[in-house]
């Protein structure tokens, strides 16, 4: 192989990905047997099992037990609209999309204490070991699981108050800037992180994505008076949405 010039099973995969992009092979299309790329490529059976690996990391075809592996189909990714305004469905991206598309989606909320990790208590500005509040999200829309989220909560701020229960009592739901605000918590700035990871097992069986799949993480923490009161991770998978910022210029 001279310099430069790509593996032949990424040659492979790269033709196979064009066909699957172009419509060439649709959506439930079985892909070519291993016997068949072999023979059309000229290649070897390795190189065309690691060329259907390649497509299979990528989310676009998947096996199915006992009869080949078939295009999976590609969804049209929605947008979260990110803006630099107070929303007053709260903080949370899936429920200000929600609202601007005007659909009414639904959500599973579990709350329990625990103990700050490092990573955690680094990003709340706490000490590692002190007490949170936190709060995993399952948001559906029509039944079907789209965005996952964890937040965590000093119990420092929120402890003992009626607000120490994201979504529960009289301003369960309403959001961290509302909720912080009747406990004379003014949240004042926000910042977050958009980055990508493989996503876990547990995130991908929930979100019914495939093993190697890609998943978008959105790390938001909420700051009043440059103390951080909340931190979360929100999780979709990659492909199915694109995160859009729309902010003020000062």
């Amino acid at each position: 192989m001279t310099f430069g010039e790509q593996p032949a099973y990424l040659r492979v995969a790269g033709d196979l990905r064009q066909k699957i992009v172009d419509g060439s092979l649709p959506p439930h299309t079985r892909l070519p047997s291993q016997a068949r790329i072999r023979a059309e490529y000229g290649v070897s059976d390795t190189v065309a099992l690691e060329a259907r690996k390649v497509l299979m990391a990528e989310g676009l075809v998947e096996g199915r037990s006992g009869s080949g592996t078939y295009v999976r189909e590609r969804p049209v990714p929605r947008r979260i609209s990110r803006t630099g305004y107070r929303s007053p469905q709260g903080g949370n991206p899936f429920r200000q999309e929600q609202a601007a598309q005007g659909a009414r989606g639904t959500w599973e909320s579990s709350s329990e204490q625990e103990a700050a990790s490092a990573e955690i208590a680094a990003r709340l500005g706490v000490d590692v070991g002190a007490r949170l509040m936190r709060t995993r999200y399952v948001f559906r829309d029509g039944g079907e699981a789209m965005m996952l989220s964890t937040s965590w909560e000093p119990l420092a701020v929120t402890g003992r108050t009626p607000v120490m229960l994201p979504e529960e009592g009289p301003l369960g739901g309403c959001g961290v800037v509302e909720r912080m605000a009747a406990i004379d918590v003014v949240v004042d700035n926000v910042s977050e992180e958009v980055g990508a990871r493989p996503g876990l097992a547990e995130e991908l069986m929930t979100l019914g994505g495939v093993p190697g799949h890609v998943v978008m993480v959105v790390a938001r923490t909420y700051y009043a008076s440059g103390q951080p009161v909340e931190t979360a991770d929100v999780v979709v998978l990659a492909d199915r949405f694109r995160v859009a910022y729309r902010l003020p210029v000062k």
